[in-house]
């Protein structure tokens, strides 16, 4: 009996073991609704059991293959025409179909939170867009985040094709939908989207082992992290004491938010604003904030919403008593709904818990303060009253921080290299930021990365788009040395690499935000630059980019490409931001002006100038230099001149 009991056991295994391999399998990117790249030949692989026959069947046309020893099939697909939809069936042991495909133009899009942000983000911006996106032939294929540093993934976490309507586009990439929405309606193709980006990532993150070879320290790093009892040292060293909360406003009876809690010793502070630019020096903790507010019963007994701006860096909200919302980093807007019956008629009362770990804790400023309610609003902005919860002490850390998304390899290995055997049209990239700390290598990874990617999709002209940063932080009225204007002029540099093109947004962005709401420029810039790199466009694609300088006497004449119809202003004043050097260095504020197709730079403090810098800030506010056709200089530096 027992005998018989290990034969049936073997039987079932091998049973077991031979169905696994049997069933046809397709990698995750090939799915219902997808977009393959037109005009092109290219391979559709996947998986079976050895020695099966897989059979494709598209369009009155059937294409066969039989798998290999380890179970890989490759079928060749013809070029295709754009249009569809088409249904695909692969026919083996078991039976696949794709239903929906179309033919169009792929864009990888690639890089950290800007390219992720969401329409979603974006909709009190951009409230007709959404409501009209009515285009079914936009895709989008969101990469959910995922990390490898063993070497290259085979394939990808699970996902799905959506298209563009109202509802779904609150996922897409709002720079991505804006560029396809642009492209689409010029050529009327359509347009998948692979959206293959992460949050705070840099750019390393993003190449490949291959891609460092110039790299050597990169590479001993890739290989350190390959060691997996190497690489779990790292995660526990990283961990930190826990951080114990004694929040009066939660420990004490009632709590600081009920209904019966009766307010003592608290004092005046202005929302927005920061608590450290208002008499509270160095607190990292818990700080409420309170506020009475009169409501009129005509915004009474039917759904509200709360704007409260943005909040560094995490907030709990309640409205007489109630919770209303709580977001736990400070980055998203604060857009809470506010259910019918929450506000009476008369006194109401908002409290705000504010969490604050690190730097200036508070309301951002320049963001919008109000309650609204069938169509009336209610002012937030102004004099509100705060007590302090709890003081955080200083939190005890390993210097030794680890972050596996961050590494050398880790992003490319998950979200990239399982796609690089599908053809597509092109690559967009929006990064930097998180490099801007360290901004002298970045021109050499960017270069690297475009050859590194182009070699793996194996097309050297793949055209390759990208932003560069837009302006951001406190503005500077003097001359001042900028991380951020280093990092831009390295994606300036990098525009020598052919098939390139960049776009300028340093008029797009929010100097009290990161994530800039106004992507729907951004994404037709990069879309001007496909027109001119992939669809052959007879275009203006970019601003005026600096091409050289020459030294007149205590003058300075700059050339430069991509003028267009020409150098104007975009106010019709005269030329600001420019700074100039003598010998020592050091920059003051110079006078500019057009001269047909050039700019002459002086300074009368200056006799002997040797360099200039345009629009050199992290927020270089108020620089004005543009072609006729309304796009912005890129920021720039001169080498010495002698």
């Amino acid at each position: 009996m027992i005998k018989h009991q290990k034969y049936i056991v073997i039987i079932l295994f091998f049973l077991l073991a031979s169905s696994s391999y049997a069933s046809i399998k397709l990698p995750v990117i090939f799915g219902n609704g997808m977009v393959l790249q037109r005009d092109t030949e290219f391979d559709i692989h996947g998986w079976a059991s050895p020695g099966e026959k897989v059979q494709l069947s598209i369009n009155d046309q059937k294409y066969t293959s039989t798998t290999d020893e380890n179970g890989n099939w490759i079928i060749q697909l013809p070029p295709q025409k754009a249009g569809g939809p088409f249904e695909l069936v692969f026919s083996g042991e078991n039976e696949i179909r794709l239903k929906n495909v179309l033919f169009g133009d792929v864009w990888f899009c690639s890089g950290q939170s800007n390219m992720v942000l969401p329409m979603e983000r974006v909709k009190e911006r951009y409230p007709d867009e959404i409501a009209n996106a009515d285009y079914p032939e936009i895709r989008n294929f969101f990469v959910p985040t995922t990390t490898k540093l063993n070497g290259p993934a085979n394939d990808l976490p699970p996902g799905e094709w959506k298209e563009a309507n109202p509802e779904d586009v609150l996922t897409f990439s709002a720079v991505a939908y804006f560029f396809a929405r642009k492209i689409y309606q010029e050529y009327g193709v359509p347009i998948g989207l692979i959206n293959s980006s992460v949050g705070g990532t840099p750019i390393e993150a993003w190449i490949s082992e291959s891609g460092f070879k110039d790299f050597p320290e990169i590479l001993e790093q890739i290989q350190r992290n390959k060691n997996t009892e190497y690489i779990d040292s790292l995660k526990q060293a990283r961990t930190s004491e826990p951080r114990e909360i004694d929040d009066r406003g939660l420990m004490e009876d009632p709590k600081w938010y009920q209904n019966n809690y009766v307010p003592k010793h608290w004092y005046n502070i202005n929302v927005p604003g920061y608590w450290e630019d208002q008499g509270v020096r160095n607190l990292n903790g818990v700080v409420w904030y309170r506020r009475v507010i009169d409501v009129p019963k005509s915004m009474t007994g039917v759904p509200a919403k709360l704007f409260m701006g943005r909040i560094v860096d995490a907030d709990f909200v309640y409205i007489n008593g109630e919770q209303v919302g709580n977001i736990t980093y400070q980055y998203p807007p604060r857009r809470y709904n506010i259910p019918a019956g929450v506000l009476k008629a008369g006194k109401n009362t908002i409290v705000i818990r504010v969490l604050n770990y690190e730097g200036k804790g508070g309301f951002v400023p320049d963001k919008p303060y109000y309650l609204t309610a069938n169509n009336e609003e209610i002012d937030l902005k102004g004099t509100w009253q705060y007590k302090v919860g709890d003081v955080f002490k200083p939190a005890v850390r390993n210097v030794q921080s680890f972050s596996e998304q961050n590494q050398p390899t880790a992003l490319y290995n998950a979200m990239v290299a399982p796609v690089t055997d599908q053809k597509i049209k092109g690559i967009l990239w929006y990064q930097g930021e998180t490099n801007a700390w360290n901004p002298e290598p970045y021109e050499s990874y960017m270069e690297a990365l475009i050859k590194d990617w182009r070699t793996k999709w194996q097309n050297n002209d793949l055209p390759f788009l990208y932003v560069q940063l837009a302006n951001f932080m406190e503005v500077d009225y003097l001359p001042v040395e900028s991380k951020w204007a280093e990092l831009r002029f390295a994606q300036f540099q990098a525009l020598s690499v052919q098939n390139t093109a960049m776009a300028v947004t340093i008029d797009l962005g929010e100097w009290n935000d990161i994530h800039p709401l106004n992507k729907k420029d951004v994404g037709e810039r990069l879309a001007l630059g496909a027109m001119k790199l992939a669809y052959g466009e007879d275009v203006v694609y970019s601003g005026p980019l600096y091409r050289s300088a020459q030294k007149t006497g205590n003058k300075i004449i700059l050339e430069f490409s991509s003028t267009g119809s020409g150098l104007t202003t975009n106010d019709g004043e005269q030329l600001r931001r420019f700074e100039v050097a003598g010998p020592d260095g050091k920059f003051v504020w110079a006078n500019a002006k057009i001269d047909n197709n050039t700019v002459i730079v002086w300074s009368d403090s200056i006799d002997n100038p040797v360099q200039v810098r345009y629009a050199w800030a992290d927020n270089p506010r108020d620089a004005n230099l543009y072609n006729e056709e309304g796009l912005p200089t890129s920021p720039f530096q001169t080498g010495k001149l002698k």
